[in-house]
């Protein structure tokens, strides 16, 4: 199973802020793996590390 990380948790991993997540989502550059019924985006740990790998050109 696959560790999702509320949008509060992952931009404090990536060092950004949760609006410039939702600012990516909005330009396409990064969608949020899942978002809930309630409008919370969850990101899983795959896209983690797809991030790590790419976040300079984003």
């Amino acid at each position: 199973m696959s560790k999702y990380y509320s949008i509060n948790k992952f931009s404090k991993i990536l060092g950004v802020s949760a609006q410039t997540l939702r600012n990516w989502d909005k330009k396409g550059k990064l969608h949020p793996h899942h978002t809930s019924s309630n409008g919370y985006r969850y990101y899983s740990h795959e896209q983690l590390n797809q991030v790590m790998n790419v976040k300079p050109n984003l």
